[in-house]
């Protein structure tokens, strides 16, 4: 397992990363509107504090390993899900 630091490192560098393809779309390919990109950088910031908060605290009862393996599976989930918007952006 990363250790914890290294993990938020990752999922800020993937969030912002997230957020600068929305931009990019939105300047470049087919000038989409205004509140859509901005609804998937809001979903996008709104992800990446949850995710930062789930890995500072591992719930109680729960192994920390079993715990790291299904924030990292939801996280790549969810980003997924933030790549087909970005991709659907018109």
């Amino acid at each position: 397992m990363a250790k914890r630091k290294e993990l938020k490192r990752v999922i800020n560098n993937i969030c912002t990363d997230l957020a600068a393809e929305a931009v990019a779309v939105s300047l470049y390919e087919s000038k989409p509107a205004e509140e859509n990109v901005v609804a998937i950088i809001n979903n996008i910031l709104k992800m990446r504090n949850d995710y930062i908060r789930r890995v500072s605290h591992v719930e109680p009862g729960m192994k920390p390993k079993v715990y790291f393996n299904n924030l990292i599976e939801a996280f790549n989930n969810d980003t997924l899900e933030v790549i087909d918007h970005i991709t659907n952006l018109n």
